[in-house]
């Protein structure tokens, strides 16, 4: 079915979406969310992003501070760190990558296979 591919697609694109964010400069978690869900394709609830943040920040690819917020409880920032800005470079080569070789894919006449074989 459908639906499971793009929960699929969905699912190993939101570190990539997540780092895009962050490229544009720090920000909390809920920030995050609402910059996601601002896209249809990619609209995530906090449960959702929560543990990639974490896993990205355990792999050093984002850093952490902590600042009280006006109300509530503190708020926690979250930036690129600089491997985190080459891992985002690098998938964003994988991905143009991907997008051309699709392309071509596209665009390659199909081969009849009957012709190819010498009788």
């Amino acid at each position: 079915m459908i639906d499971a591919w793009i929960t699929q697609h969905r699912k190993g694109l939101l570190e990539y979406c997540v780092l895009t964010v962050l490229s544009r400069g720090e920000s909390y978690g809920y920030e995050i969310v609402a910059a996601l869900g601002r896209i249809a394709e990619f609209a995530v609830s906090e449960s959702t992003v929560y543990p990639i943040l974490a896993r990205l920040r355990q792999e050093k690819f984002l850093k952490v501070r902590d600042e009280p917020s006006g109300q509530g409880p503190m708020r926690r920032y979250f930036s690129l760190t600089a491997i985190g800005k080459v891992r985002l470079a690098e998938m964003n080569h994988h991905l143009k990558k991907i997008e051309l070789a699709i392309s071509q894919l596209k665009s390659t006449p199909r081969k009849d296979p009957d012709n190819e074989h010498t009788h």
